[in-house]
């Protein structure tokens, strides 16, 4: 969270409590991804992408209005769980619109508008806040949200008419059937995302406040590092997908993973300047990588008729390890600092890929 700068000085919060405002929201967050897959899979994508987007915004209002640290955690909660409607209802249906031969690009141009919240929310956010402190932050994004999520539900409506895929649950395009050995590939797949992908991912809470208290950053400039991160998925997100239509889903999966542990590691050595920009920026290319390979992975390894309900317990297992490891480290950051607290992220990372690669093998993917 951009924002959290701003937060723990308000609050007074050490890094461990600092941990607990984005594992308020990500815990939520998860726990409201199993329910909207279910419920995608029987009413249709339109209502869940609908809820993600207004009730983010409705919350926003009340994160704004917050005005103690528990009030702003129940804000929180309440706005993970309104948002966990939306990634299990977006992606099937926009893969079950594309043939499987270009599913990776499709999905990679998908999260465009991901990252492009993720990269201008940083800046817009870290502005506002130098005028209006962070709660007019949360007040003045919530509007055009609220605006956008209204002008989508009629246009999905429109979209929607007379397509026999959301009224019939049929996919647009014929299928095969998963490969043999797909529920251990999905189980090997999701420890390393639990294990590995959270010890790696819960480090990006800790980033504004690694470069604003041992870096030396300004507030303003830690809370919009994360753009960064998040610009080179502006284009890598479909350079990836297309790549893993070329090469296949599983060694993009691997290499992005091992990669992520190695770029952990070396954000404890350079000071702020270039080389951290740039450790930043790679890591945003390989998380753009790998995002729509995995989503087109887990298509490959289950049947249209329960897709949803299986991205609503991918989707929750990723919120769910980042909201878990943030405090686990937060408190290694509060009694063993940054540099350890980076050793061991990095390490976890290499090893569950290293142990959970070989049980990937045997996927068409």
């Amino acid at each position: 969270m951009p924002l959290l700068v701003f937060i723990r000085k308000e609050f007074n919060l050490s890094y461990t409590r600092a941990s607990f405002v984005t594992s308020a929201f990500g815990l939520a967050n998860g726990a409201g991804q199993l329910p909207a897959g279910l419920l995608a899979d029987r009413i249709g994508p339109r209502y869940l992408i609908t809820v993600g987007i207004v009730g983010v915004a409705i919350a926003g209002v009340l994160v704004g209005l917050s005005k103690t640290y528990i009030m702003l955690l129940v804000f929180l909660v309440i706005m993970g769980l309104l948002a966990g409607g939306y990634h299990p209802a977006a992606t099937p249906m926009i893969s079950e619109s594309i043939p499987p031969q270009k599913r990776g690009r499709a999905l990679g141009f998908h999260l465009i508008g991901g990252n492009a919240s993720f990269f201008l929310g940083p800046i817009i956010a870290g502005a506002t806040a130098g005028i209006w402190g962070w709660r007019g932050s949360f007040l003045w994004l919530a509007l055009p949200t609220a605006v956008f999520g209204i002008w989508f539900f009629w246009y999905l409506k429109r979209f929607s008419r007379g397509s026999q895929a959301e009224v019939s649950g049929k996919t647009a395009y014929e299928e095969e059937p998963p490969a043999p050995g797909n529920v251990r590939r999905l189980v090997a797949f999701l420890a390393m995302t639990v294990l590995g992908g959270g010890a790696g991912m819960s480090i990006m809470t800790f980033i504004p406040l690694y470069a604003r208290d041992i870096l030396g950053a300004s507030e303003t400039t830690a809370a919009s590092l994360l753009s960064i991160v998040f610009f080179s998925g502006l284009w890598a997100g479909p350079v990836g997908g297309y790549i893993s239509d070329r090469v296949g889903r599983v060694p993009i999966i691997i290499v992005t993973s091992l990669i992520s542990g190695v770029l952990v590691y070396g954000l404890q050595f350079p000071s702020l300047g270039f080389a951290f920009y740039a450790i930043l920026f790679i890591m945003g290319i390989n998380n753009a990588f790998r995002m729509p390979v995995s989503e087109v992975f887990i298509m490959g390894q289950t049947t249209s008729r329960r897709r949803s309900t299986i991205y609503g317990v991918y989707y929750f297992t990723m919120q769910y390890t980042g909201a878990v490891f943030a405090p686990i480290m937060g408190y290694i950051v509060d009694n063993w600092g940054f540099t350890n607290c980076f050793t061991i992220a990095s390490v976890t990372a290499v090893v569950v890929t290293l142990i959970c690669a070989p049980f990937l093998r045997g996927s068409r993917e």
